[in-house]
């Protein structure tokens, strides 16, 4: 029969062993609704890569990097807001833009050729970071980074979407999109 101290000192030691496993990363809330229901148009950020052309114009044509103040600077009108717009909106202020003092009817296209990365960690075989390709869900950003460990969780997934300072937690069952320069933790398993 084992004594009741050492009962104690069993119960002590598993404790600190779980707590051990412990670690913040911060806030945290549930969202029901995974971001594949949500249906919106990718914003743009910094370190997005633009092409840009106007048509009849090489000379303004090219891949122009959206600035850490969210701007790309661009040939004869100097610097355009770009962070925050979808690329369709960043194309009409270019129109505007250029059509104002220096081409008669310009037709500009504006395309993203690669969006900042997204970092995955936790419970993943080679966490780190990885590069976004459109319509990417969390399973298959799992998958690229070599897939699950042992200890993960299967169930739920926690995802920082950029400029978010809260973790959104969200079910494994559906699918769950993911955005550029998001951070994905994989949770550890309990039991």
């Amino acid at each position: 029969m084992i004594s009741k101290a050492c009962r104690w000192v069993i119960a002590l030691a598993i404790g600190l062993q779980l707590g051990g496993c412990f670690t913040d990363f911060g806030p945290v809330t549930s969202d029901s609704v995974p971001l594949a229901a949500h249906n919106v148009a990718l914003r743009l950020q910094s370190g997005d890569q633009l092409k840009i052309i106007v048509f009849g114009e090489d000379a303004l044509s090219g891949i122009y990097e959206i600035s850490p103040a969210g701007t790309i600077t661009m040939p004869l009108i100097g610097q355009a807001r770009a962070a925050g717009r979808t690329t369709s909106e960043v194309a009409q202020a270019l129109i505007r833009a250029y059509g104002d003092k220096y081409l008669k009817e310009p037709k500009i296209s504006v395309s993203v050729v690669t969006y900042r990365p997204f970092y995955i960690l936790g419970e993943v075989v080679t966490p780190g970071r990885y590069v976004y390709t459109s319509g990417l869900d969390v399973l298959t950003a799992v998958a690229t980074a070599g897939g699950f460990t042992y200890r993960a969780s299967r169930t739920s997934v926690l995802i920082r979407h950029s400029g978010d300072n809260v973790w959104q937690e969200y079910s494994l069952a559906a699918p769950v999109l993911i955005e550029p320069g998001d951070l994905i933790r994989i949770p550890e398993r309990y039991f």
